[in-house]
Parts: C-alpha cells; structure tokens; sequence
C-alpha cells in the first residue's frame, strides 16, 4: 500500500491548469460517440496517467465531454491482471487521489477514474459545474467507461465511490437490468462517505419533497446555497489550514454551487436508495466514526465528517444489498482518503482486507 506520511503521496493532483480547465480533446470535439471514449492523451497528471475524453450530445447549454484517465498497472505486479477499479468522484470534483490510484497499482490493478460531465477534466467554460437533472443523466457515460475497461482485458471490476459518486453509482448499478444492461463484471462496491442522506444541518431538508419538486421544475438554476468558503474546504486545501493541492476550478475552496434542479435529483436519488436496492455483489461501505459541525475552525475539522451525517450513512448502509459491510472509521474527514497519514492507513488496511476476501 502507499505510504501515507510520504511526501510523494502527500501531494493530491498534478500543477493546476493555469486558465482552470484542461484542454478535453485539443483537435477539436467532433462528433458524440455513442461506442466509447476516444484515443488516450497525455492526462493533467502526467505519465503514466492517461485521459480518454467521450463526446456526448448537446445539451441546452452546447457541447458535453466526459473524461476517462487510465493508469496500467505496472509490469511485474503479482494480484490479478485482469481485475480493475473504476473511480467515481464527489460533488462538483474530480479525481485527485493519485495515492489510491497507487494503492490499487500496488496491488496488481489497472485503475480507472472518470471525471463525469460538467465536472473536472469534464468541464467546460460554458457549462455550470456539477449541473445533474437526475442521476440518471451519467448511466450512458459509466456503460462506456465500463465498456473500455471490459475492452482492454478485464473481466473483473471493483467500483470505487465518493459522496455523491456512491449514490449515482449504487442507481446505476440497481437500474441496470431494467435497462438491459449488463453490468455483471462489477463483481464488489466500495463506498467513500457516500451521500444516503441529507444533512440535518441542511435547512433545505425542511422543504417537502413534492413542492420543492415543483421549484426545481420551474427555476432549476436557482442557487440554494451560496458559496463560502467552507470549513471543510479549509480543512483540505493547502492554500488553507490543509494538506492537499487542488486545481481552484475544478474544487474550489469555497465548495460546489448547490442548485434547485441539483438537489431535487439528489433528494429522488435518496428516496429510491432507502427503498431499498438489493444489489446482488459484496459492498463495503465507509464512514467517519463521528460527525462534525462548526462554524469557526476547530481541529476538530480533522478528525470528523464535516459534510455528512456519518452515523446516517452507517445507518442507510444496510439498504444497498444483500452483503453490505460498513466500517466506522476512527478521526476519519468527510473524503476518508484526505484524511491525516494514520487515518488514511487504516483506511487503506480495511481496504485491503476486505478486497483481499470479496474483490478477486
């Protein structure tokens, strides 16, 4: 596994894009591909990270991309060749974790992360970031994300999710079959954090859900919450009080923009995730051991979820499948993987334990 004290794996992305966007395909986008991603290009990270970037159709606002980067195991590695991990990111970011594409390397996997439409590598200057009409809208990007890994070999894969990127992966894998298609090969889920329920502190949770519906069909732009520069942010940059680099304009200190539209999808999402999904494959499930909440800084900030209810997510845990583990993680953030070095070595320990049981 990496060593989460080292300076090498301290550090959370590659330079950041001077002008805050990287150049998604640089001959122009041409046409949707409706079979796949494109030829891989250099990523933002560098060798050996790769992007492979899709054109979707239009939407109201013009063109649509989706960015998939490609890390190859390297030669000589002992685990399954043939197993491989895809990655889903949080709320209005992208991927970062250069220390768990490293720890899936180590052990033998290709790994694969997509930065979803209007997010990240994803975003471009005319778009609104993280804009979501349902969860929905990302199913035909993850087929062909998990289409080009079935294509390059593998016929095993480990989902691996964040936040919001838990919930939008656990509907598209329930949703699959009625929408005939297979997602089989995903043989294990392993969930970051991921979002099962609104916050209490959210007062936008007071909004029944059937009226708020209506205002997010009539203004679906309409801002709910206001960037700030949040403690949690703070917590994590390093420009801040924190230990990780970002590109600004992909994860700014001041968080995502939560609009209308955005949150009444999330709300639906929810709602279909406490009915209960019964997903058939093994699912780990990880979350803090305690929720934090303050409006000035605290240390505190380090050593809790200060995003999330944790012991709501351990709680909805057990609605996702048939064979769900959920482990509390002691001091663990909101991101379990930017927590402090200790924190993220036990993370990393469950990790490779339960993996080591139900991910080959």
């Amino acid at each position: 596994m990496p060593d989460p004290s080292s300076p090498s794996s301290a550090v959370g992305v590659g330079d950041p894009q001077p002008d805050g966007f990287g150049d998604p395909q640089p001959d122009g986008f041409g046409d949707p591909q409706p079979d796949g991603f494109g030829d891989p290009q250099r990523d933002v990270f560098g060798d050996p990270y790769e992007s492979l970037v899709r054109r979707l159709p239009d939407d109201r606002e013009g063109p649509v991309v989706s960015t998939l980067v490609r890390r190859r195991a390297e030669p000589g590695r002992t685990s399954s060749a043939r197993t491989a991990v895809l990655y889903i990111h949080g709320f209005s970011d992208y991927f970062h974790q250069k220390e768990l594409a490293d720890f899936h390397v180590d052990r033998g996997d290709d790994f694969y992360a997509i930065d979803l439409r209007k997010n990240g590598r994803s975003l471009l200057p005319h778009q609104t970031p993280a804009d979501m009409a349902d969860v929905s809208d990302y199913y035909a990007e993850l087929d062909a994300a998990l289409a080009t890994i079935l294509e390059d070999g593998h016929d095993r894969v480990v989902l691996n999710a964040h936040s919001t990127g838990g919930l939008i992966g656990v509907l598209w894998l329930h949703d699959a079959p009625k929408r005939g298609a297979d997602l089989t090969a995903i043989g294990a889920v392993v969930l970051n954090s991921p979002f099962l329920d609104v916050p209490a502190n959210w007062a936008l949770r007071a909004l029944a859900p059937r009226p708020f519906a209506v205002l997010a069909r009539n203004r679906p732009q309409l801002v709910l919450q206001t960037p700030t520069r949040s403690q949690y942010q703070i917590s994590i940059h390093a420009t801040e009080r924190g230990e990780w680099e970002f590109n600004p304009a992909w994860k700014p200190v001041t968080g995502g923009v939560v609009r209308a539209q955005w949150l009444s999808a999330a709300q639906r999402a929810i709602a279909r995730a406490h009915a209960g999904l019964d997903l058939p494959m093994p699912v780990l499930v990880m979350c803090s051991s305690r929720s934090v909440r303050a409006k000035q800084w605290s240390d505190d900030l380090l050593r809790g979820d200060a995003v999330l209810n944790a012991d709501a997510i351990a709680r909805w845990s057990t609605v996702l499948g048939r064979h769900v583990t959920c482990v509390r993680i002691a001091d663990g953030m909101h991101d379990l993987l930017l927590s402090t070095p200790p924190v993220r070595a036990t993370v990393y320990d469950e990790m490779t334990r339960w993996l080591d049981a139900y991910g080959r």
